[in-house]
C-alpha cells in the first residue's frame, strides 16, 4: 500500500480551502479527511489517524473458497431502467445506539472495533460504503461490453439484460459531532462540505466506470435513515438514472425548438414572474419549482450557467454556504404545532448536476433541489396507487402557498 500524502487542491474554478488528507482502511477502501481551513492565528491540526487497525479482510477477498461477487444490475424491458440487485445491503448497520455508531470518531482510550473512521476527532471526512449498492470489482468487464444477453428457459434474445453494478458509493460525514447536524455547523464548515462534494465529483466522475455522480443527503428518521450521525453520500452510477435521462431529453427537445438552454430559461423565467422566489443572493436563487411535487420542495440554483459542483467558484461556494444554511434555519421552521413550536424538517436534498459522460452534458446545469415527504405536524405523504402505481403525481398543496410560507419565515 502507497504512503497517503497531505495535499490541498484546485477543482475547475474554486479551491478546497482545507487539508485533503487520503488513505486506506484495513479492508482496502479509499478514505478522504477534509480539515476546515485554519482561521487567522489558529493553531495546525495534528496530522490525522490514517492507520486502521481493525483485522477486516481485504473486501475483494474470496468467500467461502469462491471469487468475490460484486452486485449486479437488471435491465427492465418495460422502462428501460437499470436495477441494481444489492442484497448485501440486508445485513447493513441499522439505528445502532450513539456509542456504537460507525460513523463517530474513535473514543480515545477505547477499543477500536467497527467504526469507519481511525482518528479521534474530524471536520469532514469520505470513505468508501463498506455495504455499497454499487461496486466496481478487479477483473469484471464493467460498462456497456459487459451487459449480457441471459436467454434461460429458451427466452428470446436481449429481453432480459444484465450487467455488473460496478458503480462506487461513498458515505460524507459533516462533522464528528454525533449530535449535529448540517443546519448547525455554520458556514465555515459547510464551505469544507461543498468542497468535499466537488472533490469527489470530480474523482468519482473520471472513473471509465461512471456515468452520472449524484451527491445527496437524507435527513431524519421519516426519509428513512438508518443512522443519525450528521452525513451524506455521494453516488458515481454506471448508468443515467430515470430521472436525469428525462431531463436530458426534455433539454435537448427544447434547444431543438428554441436555440436555448431549458434550465437557464426555467430559472428565468422564476425570477421574471417572482411569485415562488423565496431568497436572492449574490449568486444564488431558491425557488419553489412552478410544477413542485412534494408537501415542501424548493431549488436552489447559481445565477452563473455552472455544469457542476467543480464548476463553481470560491465567491458561488462562500456564498453557497450562507445561503443553504438560511434556507434550512427556514425549512426548519416551516411546520410547528399546536402550542407553536417548531417541528424540525426530515428532508432530502439532492444534487442535480451534468453526467460524466453523454453528448447532452452541455445541456445541463447544476441544481439542488430540497423536499420533504412531512405534508403537516406527525403527518406524512405517503406515495401509494397513483404515484408508486401509475407514476402520475398528485400534490397535496400548491408551489404558490409552498413559497408564501418560506417568504413569511425569511422575510
Amino acid at each position: 500500500m502507497s504512503a497517503p500524502t497531505t495535499t490541498g487542491t484546485s477543482g475547475a474554478a474554486g479551491a478546497t480551502r482545507g487539508e485533503r488528507t487520503p488513505t486506506r482502511l484495513a479492508d482496502g477502501r479509499e478514505l478522504v479527511y477534509f480539515d476546515d481551513a485554519p482561521l487567522p492565528g489558529e493553531p495546525a491540526r495534528a496530522p490525522h489517524a490514517l492507520h486502521d487497525p481493525r483485522p477486516l479482510p481485504d473486501r475483494f477477498a474470496p468467500v467461502a473458497g469462491k471469487p468475490f461477487e460484486g452486485p449486479r444490475m437488471r435491465h427492465d424491458p418495460l422502462t428501460g431502467d437499470w436495477v441494481p440487485m444489492a442484497t448485501h445491503r440486508m445485513n447493513r448497520t441499522l439505528l445502532p445506539p450513539d456509542d456504537a455508531c460507525p460513523l463517530c470518531p474513535r473514543r480515545p482510550g477505547a477499543d477500536y472495533t467497527d467504526g469507519e473512521v481511525p482518528d479521534t476527532a474530524y471536520d469532514v471526512v469520505v470513505f468508501e460504503n463498506r455495504f455499497p449498492s454499487l461496486l466496481s470489482v478487479p477483473g469484471e468487464t464493467h460498462g456497456a461490453d459487459a451487459v449480457a444477453d441471459a436467454t434461460p428457459d429458451g427466452l428470446p434474445g436481449g429481453l432480459w439484460l444484465d450487467a455488473p453494478a460496478a458503480g462506487r458509493c461513498e458515505v460524507v460525514c459533516f462533522s464528528s459531532d454525533h449530535d449535529a447536524s448540517l443546519v448547525s455547523l455554520g458556514e465555515r464548515r459547510l464551505r469544507t462540505i461543498v468542497d468535499a462534494w466537488a472533490d469527489r465529483t470530480a474523482a468519482l466522475g473520471a472513473l471509465p466506470t461512471t456515468r452520472e455522480v449524484f451527491v445527496f443527503e437524507n435527513h431524519g428518521r421519516e426519509i428513512g435513515v438508518t443512522l443519525t450521525h450528521p452525513h451524506g453520500q455521494v453516488y458515481a452510477y454506471p448508468y443515467l438514472t430515470p430521472r436525469t435521462e428525462r431531463l436530458l431529453t426534455q433539454a435537448a427537445a427544447h434547444h431543438e425548438a428554441t436555440g436555448r438552454s431549458l434550465l437557464r430559461d426555467v430559472l428565468d423565467a422564476e425570477l421574471t414572474d417572482g411569485r415562488r422566489v423565496v431568497l436572492e443572493t449574490e449568486h444564488w436563487v431558491a425557488y419553489v419549482p412552478f410544477a413542485a411535487r412534494w408537501p415542501v420542495e424548493v431549488h436552489l440554483a447559481p445565477r452563473r450557467d455552472v455544469l457542476d459542483l467543480p464548476g463553481l467558484t470560491d465567491d458561488e461556494r462562500d456564498d453557497f454556504a450562507a445561503a443553504y444554511l438560511r434556507l434550512l434555519a427556514a425549512l426548519d421552521q416551516f411546520f410547528v404545532t399546536a402550542d407553536g413550536g417548531a417541528v424540525p424538517l426530515p428532508y432530502i436534498a439532492g444534487w442535480s448536476q451534468a453526467p460524466a459522460r453523454d453528448p447532452r452534458r452541455e445541456l445541463s446545469r447544476l441544481r439542488l433541489e430540497v423536499f420533504s415527504v412531512l405534508r403537516g405536524p406527525g403527518k406524512l405523504k405517503y406515495l401509494a396507487g397513483s404515484e408508486s402505481g401509475a407514476g402520475a403525481w398528485i400534490s397535496d398543496t400548491t408551489p404558490e402557498r409552498i413559497a408564501d410560507r418560506l417568504k413569511e419565515i425569511l422575510a
